[in-house]
């Protein structure tokens, strides 16, 4: 009976440990989902119409994406709280400061309680650009469909037309990642 019942077991326990480890379970109750860092492109006869979105940065400053358009638009989604956002920004601090005048970066800083956790956040880890500030986190609304409302991080990159020409739901893997999804886009 032992015997029999051991197997099921063993293989209820393992899946347990499995579904344990996986992303999804390991940083949901932690109000945030980090994906697993994919790349998706999205070709130019596919994209939809150019995102629209204004707001007001860290610094009380106005933010209007719109106003960026004629390059491309580098769009992080982050959090003062969120790990994986910590471990990333040194690879967007350094793909910004290689791309330099080329593309635009603007960071989405959504669920922060307040903005001096996120200036913190900006002063700490030398953030060199601005950020929206989006407390209910209404900011990612213009990105529904590939944002979700805990898509921290994710990184998307508009198109010189404001359009989504590519994302990263999760935290990006690599600078070069980043870097051959923005290329890619200055190529067209």
């Amino acid at each position: 009976m032992l015997r029999r019942l051991a197997a099921p077991l063993v293989a209820l326990a393992c899946l347990l440990l499995l579904v344990g480890c996986s992303d999804l379970s390991g940083t949901g109750d932690k109000g945030y989902i980090s994906g697993e860092g994919v790349p998706t492109e999205v070709a130019p006869a596919d994209r939809g119409e150019p995102v629209t979105l204004t707001g007001t940065d860290l610094d009380g400053e106005e933010v209007d994406l719109a106003a960026l358009r004629g390059k491309p638009v580098v769009v992080n989604v982050w959090a003062s709280w969120c790990p994986p956002c910590r471990v990333e920004q040194p690879d967007l601090n350094e793909a910004a400061a290689e791309l330099g005048d080329e593309v635009s970066f603007v960071g989405l800083n959504i669920r922060d309680a307040s903005r001096e956790n996120a200036q913190a956040y900006v002063r700490n880890l030398e953030v060199p650009y601005a950020s929206v500030y989006s407390a209910d986190g209404s900011a990612l609304l213009p990105f529904a469909g590939t944002l979700t409302p805990r898509s921290i991080p994710s990184t998307v990159v508009l198109d010189a037309e404001g359009r989504i020409a590519a994302s990263v739901n999760g935290r990006i893997p690599t600078t070069q990642t980043l870097l051959s999804l923005v290329e890619a886009v200055l190529d067209e």
